[in-house]
């Protein structure tokens, strides 16, 4: 009987990327931040590994492979929004790979995309439903009155409540203010209502900087958090339909004016997230 000798060869383990796939990458992504950056890592991060379990090389990708992993997705039964974001984020990298030169044509410029129907069919909160929830809120905790204030009476989107800082609050003209950031970088001054500037100073207390809104562990509250409290609070009001917090800027959201109140910077009515009953 003989014994077979343990091996002392190295195993070889491959890189999960070319060095000219992961510039393209951190290139690609390098582009964006925020939530978007973290909206294109995740789609490709699936792609990438749905790509690695069948052995396939990102440059080596054809067209066929991108429907493949699309129908995928459906067949998982996602939304076909969720697909068409995922296609376009495919077809944004591939893009920027030819304009790099790493890649001669882009495998995605050709992929077919799910028709998405882009009419909000989202149900808002009507006029009874907000006074309850405004109601509730203010019932509750001085944090919880001020972000639900900030939401639905300036019509401010969660990321941007949530990213208010102390060192923003200011005054102007008379009216209390509040500077933010808008989706894309743009920094804009915000008159605030008095009911929603009376909410934060109660919320702020003594504190003289750092975010206004904080998590039990002293962090910034993010946007996660930021829903709990909306569902929490609305529950407490007694409103049955799931209410998340959202602020939709297209045309079809048919969203009403703040009566008396125009915005510092533009000059134009703050939107108030309510949707006129149909």
């Amino acid at each position: 009987m003989t014994t077979a000798a343990p091996s002392t060869a190295l195993a070889t383990i491959q890189p999960a990327f070319t060095d000219p796939e992961r510039l393209a990458l951190a290139g690609y992504l390098a582009g964006y931040r925020g939530l978007t950056r973290e909206a294109y890592a995740l789609d490709l991060r699936q792609f990438t590994t749905w790509c690695r379990a069948r052995c396939l090389g990102l440059f080596a990708v054809r067209r066929a492979d991108i429907e493949s992993f699309a129908r995928e997705l459906e067949a998982r039964g996602r939304a076909r929004a969720t697909v068409t974001r995922r296609l376009c984020t495919i077809a944004g990298f591939y893009k920027y790979a030819v304009e790099e030169e790493p890649l001669e044509h882009s495998p995605a410029a050709h992929v077919r995309r799910p028709r998405v129907d882009y009419e909000s069919h989202a149900v808002a909160l009507d006029r009874n439903e907000l006074g309850a929830l405004l109601v509730a809120a203010g019932l509750g905790p001085p944090a919880e009155h001020a972000l639900i204030s900030l939401l639905a009476l300036n019509g401010l989107r969660v990321s941007e409540a949530t990213g208010a800082d102390i060192e923003h609050l200011g005054l102007e003209r008379g009216h209390r203010t509040l500077t933010i950031t808008r989706k894309g970088g743009r920094v804009v001054t915000v008159p605030l209502a008095p009911r929603t500037a009376r909410a934060i100073d109660l919320a702020v207390g003594e504190r003289t900087g750092g975010p206004v809104f904080l998590a039990a562990d002293g962090r910034r509250l993010d946007r996660h958090g930021a829903g709990r409290i909306v569902r929490k609070t609305a529950r407490r009001a007694g409103i049955g339909k799931a209410v998340t917090p959202i602020r939709s800027g297209t045309r079809s959201s048919r969203l009403l004016w703040t009566p008396g109140s125009r915005c510092v910077t533009c000059k134009k009515p703050p939107l108030m997230p309510i949707r006129e009953p149909r």
